[in-house]
């Protein structure tokens, strides 16, 4: 079974992620702005795995985002137990695409989908997805 989520769900990460006091809004659930800060860690995992951050930083360029979607299916409290699973979903020649789901109390609470590109840190152009990162994700077509 897990091959076949992994062939589904090419270069997935997964992460526990703890519900912080400061993540609560006024009416006792994880605000929605929190999400964004668990994608962002979500996305880190999945670079230090497979092209750790300081590589494209070094040779000048960066990942950034072009959009966010989240669909909330079920409020996440204080207490709960949350886990957050993201892989890349599509790949072309300029962009990227990942999706994510959080799960609270092994229940799925949220989805995701975020866009993106990598740019030229001289310019702010976008450059081609790195090559390291295309043939990960070739190896899993």
């Amino acid at each position: 079974m897990m091959g076949d989520r992994t062939l589904q769900r090419p270069l997935e990460v997964e992460l526990a992620i703890p519900v912080k006091t400061y993540d609560i809004d006024f009416v006792g659930i994880v605000h929605n702005s929190v999400y964004i800060r668990w994608l962002e860690d979500l996305r880190i995992k999945l670079l230090d795995e497979h092209l750790p951050l300081a590589q494209p930083l070094k040779a000048g360029f960066c990942p950034i985002i072009a959009g966010t979607e989240i669909e909330y299916k079920r409020p996440i409290k204080l207490f709960d137990k949350v886990i957050g699973r993201l892989w890349l979903s599509n790949l072309s020649r300029l962009k990227w695409t990942v999706k994510a789901e959080i799960l609270s109390n092994h229940e799925l609470a949220a989805i995701a989908t975020q866009k993106g590109a990598f740019i030229n840190l001289q310019n702010g152009r976008p450059i081609p997805i790195p090559e390291e990162l295309q043939k990960k994700y070739c190896e899993y077509q």
